[in-house]
């Protein structure tokens, strides 16, 4: 009998949702259960071997996700849509696999990514039990327009490092273009979006705290435009609770 050739190592590019409430974030690390974990874990009893799985980003703990990215690289011969099937069997529920591709293979999730899109939901008042584990509940009313005026000082290509959180040797570029950052209400409902190149450190949870603290009245256009030059984090820039923020989109 012939002996059946072994199948070519393909790169897939896929795409996952989660929900990240019970996770210490997307990155495996000691000490909880991680996202990249428990895709990795789940690969290993499809090749029966390690497969290493490389995210478009990580989120941190509590930080859910619609459009999460990650690559592989394994040996498949049955196509897309039965491996799609196979990473999806005894995957834990709080995980959804999206799709599943064969893409070439100097693609990389995290390195060509041209652009992230995050949603931030906040819920004005006592939300129900099927809104409060996936928003921001504030009980002062929000002031939209006043969010606006701080969203329009913040839009555009600033250094931002005011805006993120360090630990004190971080030697990243800070300078981000913030192409979007949208407020939008509906009823009790304030949804934030906000779109760059890239984002640094929860950049998007500290912009998310400042436009709460606009809504309140504690915080002005002149204000965020100061903590904005300064280039220095201070107590003024509060980061917004995880539990509201989406990994909307990542693109290529």
């Amino acid at each position: 009998m012939p002996v059946e050739k072994t199948p070519e190592i393909l790169r897939w590019k896929c795409v996952c949702a989660y929900d990240g409430t019970n996770f210490v974030g997307w990155q495996s690390q000691a000490g909880g259960q991680t996202v990249q974990g428990a895709i990795e874990q789940r690969l290993e009893a499809i090749f029966k071997g390690p497969v290493r799985i490389y995210g478009s980003g990580r989120t941190d703990a509590g930080v859910h996700a619609h459009g999460q990215v990650f690559h592989f690289d394994a040996p498949w011969r049955h196509g897309p849509d039965k491996l799609l099937t196979a990473m999806r069997s005894t995957l834990m529920e709080s995980i959804q696999l999206k799709s599943v591709r064969a893409v070439a293979a100097d693609f990389h999730a995290r390195f060509q990514a041209k652009g992230k899109r995050y949603v931030y939901h906040i819920y004005l008042g006592d939300a129900d039990p099927f809104t409060r584990p996936w928003c921001w509940q504030i009980f002062n009313p929000l002031n939209v327009e006043a969010m606006e005026a701080v969203a329009a000082v913040l839009r555009g290509k600033h250094d931002f490092r005011s805006f993120a959180a360090f630990n004190g040797t971080e030697r990243e570029d800070t300078v981000r273009e913030l192409r979007r950052l949208d407020i939008v209400r509906r009823g009790r409902r304030v949804t934030i979006t906000a779109e760059s190149e890239g984002f640094l450190y929860k950049m998007v949870r500290s912009l998310v705290g400042a436009l709460v603290a606009a809504g309140e009245g504690r915080l002005t256009p002149a204000q965020a435009r100061e903590i904005l030059v300064s280039k220095v984090r201070t107590a003024r820039v509060f980061t917004a609770p995880p539990q509201g923020l989406f990994l909307d989109k990542v693109y290529y």
